[in-house]
């Protein structure tokens, strides 16, 4: 379930050219279930009409600060106390100037100053001005005051110009939005992810793979930033795009992508092995395309070492969570994974089912704890499945910290 599912989100739009872009920020709100409540500066309406966003919003747009209409409706003082939070896209220069002094002459800068939510500011504006000492000074009071700024990107700007001043992608604004009204329960980690499958190369052309996405290993990384985290995520090949937030380590083959986790494990509080890793690999992959014959083609496969032993010798007091993709009698073949591995826990799924395997938006897990804990999810999205499996990190880390802070109080 989206973070944003019931909560108000106020969008605040401001007088430049990327007001336009509020009108998918709205869309975005509203399909992971928010309930929008749109301001407008004068000068936004000149960019993008109030009835688009009221359109999109399925709520009326407040324009003014003294509009009898709006006023009985919604009034500006209703608006700042209804927020769960309010975010300001495009935020220009000169509303997060009146924002940081305090200023309150229109509708959206009066509901900044009587809101009591978390706020976040989206800066839009041509390079130059972004670059101002003004400007810089005027966010570095906002951010004093506890706002979030989701910085803009860089590019070609309406302008003309180059570089830093565009706003930021609405999808990675609304990440934000969730990160700022998720708990931050994982602010202490640091959590090293692996996700995707492995390519064991057979020739320059072709590979030996599985049919892993790396939807789930991306689900996680993706959540336990939203949750505070430092995340890195090791991944194989996969298409699928970076998580906002999330440092992004590529590899190919499983040689590289256990070389990368074992490099980074130094830097890791906990580990979560997510990614399908083959267990064979070809013995002499060709050095030049084989050509197709009659007698077809015979594989030599040899056995690719496991790191995960190795890793949990020197584990300390690190967490180490493993997956167990199986077809049949899963209970069984996860616990001795468990084991044989000396993991923290190991979350199996059965992966011949149409709706719990490889490439689909839904799991069914099954958690097997080092302390003989066992529970089973229902089907739920891997997004959801993410945020059960680092709950359950959470209650390791307890377990594993209770018993040395009894003794410092002994």
């Amino acid at each position: 379930m989206s973070m944003l599912k019931d909560k108000t989100i106020v969008v605040g739009v401001s007088g430049g050219i990327a007001a336009y872009k509020a009108a998918e920020l709205v869309r975005l709100l509203v399909t992971r279930g928010a309930r929008v409540r749109v301001m407008m500066t004068r000068n936004a309406t000149e960019f993008i009409t109030p009835l688009t966003l009221q359109t999109l919003s399925l709520n009326p747009v407040a324009t003014a600060t003294f509009s009898l209409t709006q006023e009985s409706e919604i009034g500006h003082i209703r608006l700042a106390d209804s927020a769960d939070a309010i975010v300001i896209a495009p935020a220009t220069a000169n509303l997060i100037a009146k924002a940081a002094a305090g200023i309150a002459d229109d509708i959206v800068t009066t509901v900044l100053l009587a809101a009591r939510c978390p706020i976040a500011f989206a800066p839009a504006m041509n390079v130059h001005m972004y670059e101002h000492p003004t400007v810089a000074e005027n966010l570095a009071k906002l951010r004093a005051r506890g706002a979030t700024i989701i910085e803009p990107s860089a590019g070609a700007l309406a302008c003309g110009y180059e570089g830093k001043g565009r706003l930021m992608d609405p999808p990675v604004i609304v990440d934000e939005i969730e990160r700022m009204l998720s708990p931050k329960d994982l602010a202490n980690e640091r959590i090293l992810i692996t996700a995707g499958p492995t390519q064991e190369a057979i020739d320059p052309v072709r590979f030996v793979s599985n049919r892993s996405t790396g939807k789930m290993g991306f689900a996680i990384a993706r959540a336990a930033w939203r949750r505070g985290a430092a995340v890195r995520l090791v991944a194989g090949p996969s298409a699928l795009a970076t998580p906002h937030g999330v440092e992004r380590i590529d590899t190919v083959g499983a040689g590289d992508l256990l070389s990368a986790t074992s490099r980074n494990f130094p830097w890791c509080s906990s580990l979560i092995m997510a990614a399908a890793v083959a267990d064979f690999r070809p013995r002499n992959p060709a050095p030049q395309k084989l050509k197709k014959n009659a007698s077809g083609m015979t594989l030599d496969l040899a056995p690719i070492a496991d790191e995960l032993p190795r890793l949990a010798a020197k584990k300390a007091s690190r967490l180490m969570i493993g997956f167990a993709a199986e077809t049949e009698d899963l209970e069984v073949h996860a616990l001795d994974k468990l084991r044989r591995k000396k993991l923290d826990m190991i979350v199996g799924n059965d992966v011949s089912r149409s709706d719990a395997g490889f490439g689909v938006d839904t799991n069914i897990v099954t958690m097997l704890t080092a302390d003989g804990r066992m529970e089973t999810t229902p089907k739920l999205l891997k997004d959801e499945v993410a945020d059960v499996i680092l709950d359950r990190l959470i209650m390791l880390r307890a377990a594993r910290t209770k018993p040395s802070a009894l003794r410092a109080t002994r």
